[in-house]
């Protein structure tokens, strides 16, 4: 999904240079009629693009701009982001604004969390609440009936874009969702995870979206909606998710929600890996030592966080912490923790906060590499090895690894 930092090696090309000098222009811009100049021509580039579905251009575009103008790189990101998941649309002589939104439900529970097709009621059930809690009066909506996890959405801007069409226009006209849902990819069982409801809402051009965008007395805050919105969708959402807990976040743009959702649910996936090897190898939080790592091939792109029991070299478990685009930790600081709002400020109070008193932390930047044989990713022990996790050869029955 185009919410993580990319990797791609793509070589310059005349699209990528234009791309990334239109954004190092606005990103110097010292005038809103120079920035509606040159976010006019970002825009038109960025469009011809996502409609060609030529990805490997905006991808290397960014790469580029990270590496040399980070301003830059937000623009250009916020450029892309906003173009795939909105668009104005005209039907029957009137024009529509239309939005791409992601309804996060952050979960976590000691079994697995379920994905795949809405029921009928709950669709309809998310509808009434959106119209009731959230968006504004003269607005339309289009809602996929499936419950996504976050490897079964979108992957790029381009695909992205594809998926805000389709449903502004199913908004719009009234018209049922054109999607092929049934090859959707296997979801990769986890003990905490983000699932979610994709919509769009429609609105004429001109017109609020939401009920925090409407003239008094229409107009209620965001805190308000998130209220209603969590009372309302509480039972439709605990049918769908049975033996998990979890907890509604406010539906919002769809980047902005994704980013949101995956960085909520990292606190929770080391607390219920604690819950896990608690509950299956029987060793309280207090019990358990973990080993902390910085990931990533030129810089820390995420960190990787392991489990064993204390006393033992034995890597048991592990959890991955990954890193935003909006988040970066230079090479000389990747276990600094004089900084309250760096990554690994907030894993070690993660840690404490569910129980983990003894934290080792590595300050070398380490190669992020797999299992050969699976696939899963190797976590880091205290002298700086890779390994594989494996749980206890006498644990009960084995239960969906968190990786």
């Amino acid at each position: 999904m185009a919410i993580h930092r990319s990797k791609s090696s793509q070589r310059s090309s005349p699209e990528v240079e234009r791309l990334v000098a239109d954004s190092i222009s606005l990103a110097a811009s010292g005038s809103q009629v120079e920035d509606r100049f040159w976010e006019g021509r970002l825009d038109e580039r960025l469009l011809r693009l996502l409609k060609s579905q030529n990805q490997n251009a905006i991808d290397a575009a960014l790469d580029q701009t990270f590496r040399i103008n980070t301003i830059a790189f937000e623009v250009l990101a916020d450029a892309a982001e906003t173009l795939a998941e909105s668009i104005r649309i005209e039907h029957d002589g009137q024009q529509w604004d239309a939005l791409l939104l992601a309804i996060p439900i952050v979960a976590h529970t000691r079994y697995q969390i379920p994905s795949g097709p809405l029921p009928t009621t709950v669709v309809q059930a998310t509808a009434l609440a959106l119209h009731n809690t959230v968006t504004a009066v003269d607005s339309r909506l289009a809602i996929v009936p499936w419950l996504y996890s976050i490897d079964q959405m979108p992957q790029s801007h381009c695909q992205t874009r594809v998926l805000t069409e389709t449903l502004a226009m199913a908004a719009v006209t009234g018209s049922d969702i054109k999607l092929e849902l049934r090859d959707m990819s296997e979801t990769i069982a986890v003990l905490a995870d983000p699932r979610f409801i994709v919509a769009v809402v429609a609105a004429p051009t001109g017109s609020p979206l939401f009920r925090w965008q409407a003239e008094t007395p229409l107009r209620q805050e965001r805190g308000v909606s998130l209220i209603g919105w969590q009372n309302a969708m509480h039972d439709p959402i605990a049918s769908l998710l049975p033996g998990c807990e979890f907890e509604l976040l406010l539906p919002e743009a769809y980047f902005t929600n994704c980013r949101l959702a995956d960085k909520h649910v990292r606190p929770l996936s080391i607390r219920a890996a604690v819950n896990f090897l608690e509950s299956t190898i029987g060793v309280l939080p207090a019990g358990l030592s973990s080993v902390v790592g910085a990931f990533g091939e030129e810089q820390a792109d995420e960190y990787r966080i392991s489990f064993s029991i204390k006393g033992s070299s034995e890597i048991n478990y592990g959890v991955i912490w990954p890193l935003y685009d909006r988040e970066s930790v230079a090479n000389d600081a990747l276990n600094d923790l004089s900084d309250d709002e760096s990554p690994i400020k907030r894993i070690c109070d993660a840690l404490h906060d569910a129980g983990v008193e003894d934290v080792f932390r590595h300050a070398m930047l380490f190669d992020p590499e797999l299992c050969d044989d699976c696939g899963a990713p190797l976590f880091p022990d205290r002298l700086g090895e890779q390994v594989h996790a494996e749980m206890p050869e006498d644990t009960p029955s084995q239960q969906p690894l968190f990786h």
